[in-house]
């Protein structure tokens, strides 16, 4: 990463934090915080398949962005002791760079495909016969010298990753041994994990630091990673090295995230959506058009978050603001708000 990308809570992600972000990586599963039931799932495959001496099945990871896909990924080489090449749809063009990936694993190892559901669809095409029986179809020629070619692979496991499971189709969907949701992470698993990496930091935070970070991380691993950095700074420059709860306190309000972990561009999009849409329902490219933000990243980064902690509600003619939002802004919810009367603002918008 050259420059400074826009991270989740709509603040800079700087290249320091990319190059930390692997080292707060847990290595093995019993290091993992939360997920407990994928977890026990995925330890009793590794158990059956080194019993077995053979890879394991293709896997499905799916769930919002920022809960730990990517590291379950890099878990499953380590306890299997086996190699991981990761990749991500969008990243893979041809067949030619898929047919490359491919041929390069030796038997056991790991391809990662991070946002599945971009691939494009002659490569998923591709990736049927690789997954179901080892083995890479490649058309030689063209036009009537044109020939099949067949090269075997190794067994290799394949584990895809996505934030949009119900844009991955049928057939590569059936070609998966195993689907795994990872939900949103409770306090306590994230209080773990706030632990876990203030150790890795060599940073000291006391049991109020580590439960308003835990409480504002908005249910994601990553989130609460980032917000740890960021009270190391503060804690470095205006304190004395040391988060408290306090200083935690006053490092966040000056992040602008409040005690619900919501940022200003949640607080935005609520306040555009009961200010100008008289609190709904209206479609998501409307909001996206009001905000000034992208539709995938209101739906990916923002939503989750805010339909989790019931402030906001899909619904089939769009998005609307509940009273819990209202009541959090410190807005008065009028009548009309939530009446199933109230106007549309975008046809087939939800």
């Amino acid at each position: 990463m050259d420059e400074a990308t826009r991270g989740p809570l709509g603040r800079t992600q700087t290249p320091d934090d990319a190059n930390l972000e692997p080292t707060l990586r847990p290595r093995r599963l019993d290091q993992y915080a939360g997920q407990e039931a994928v977890k026990e799932s995925l330890r009793i495959s590794i158990a059956a398949a080194q019993a077995r001496q053979e890879p394991l099945d293709h896997i499905l990871i799916y769930g919002p962005p920022g809960l730990g896909k990517t590291t379950l990924a890099m878990i499953l080489a380590a306890e299997m002791g086996v190699s991981i090449r990761v990749t991500a749809g969008p990243a893979i063009e041809r067949t030619g760079d898929l047919a490359s990936m491919l041929t390069s694993l030796q038997t056991g190892d790991i391809l990662f495909v991070d946002e599945i559901h971009r691939l494009p669809r002659v490569v998923e095409e591709m990736l049927y016969p690789a997954m179901e029986d080892f083995a890479l179809d490649i058309i030689l020629g063209s036009g009537p010298q044109a020939r099949d070619v067949r090269l075997k692979l190794n067994h290799f496991t394949l584990i895809g990753a996505t934030t949009r499971y119900a844009l991955i189709s049928q057939p590569l969907r059936d070609r998966f041994g195993s689907t795994y949701r990872l939900d949103f992470y409770d306090e306590e698993a994230l209080t773990r994990i706030v632990r876990r990496s203030s150790d890795v930091l060599k940073v000291a935070v006391d049991e109020d630091g580590v439960g308003e970070i835990a409480r504002r991380s908005r249910g994601t691993a990553r989130v609460a990673n980032r917000l740890l950095r960021r009270l190391r700074d503060y804690a470095q420059v205006e304190g004395d090295g040391v988060v408290t709860g306090p200083l935690a306190r006053a490092a966040l309000e000056q992040l602008q995230i409040d005690a619900m972990g919501l940022d200003s561009m949640d607080r935005e999009l609520l306040r555009v959506l009961i200010e100008r849409f008289n609190g709904g329902p209206a479609g998501l490219e409307t909001l996206a058009a009001a905000v000034s933000e992208e539709s995938d990243t209101i739906m990916d980064v923002y939503e989750p978050h805010l339909l989790k902690i019931g402030f906001l509600q899909r619904t089939p003619r769009g998005r609307v603001a509940t009273r819990l939002a209202y009541d959090h802004l410190g807005m008065e919810a009028p009548h009309a708000a939530s009446s199933p009367q109230a106007p549309l603002f975008e046809v087939g918008g939800a």
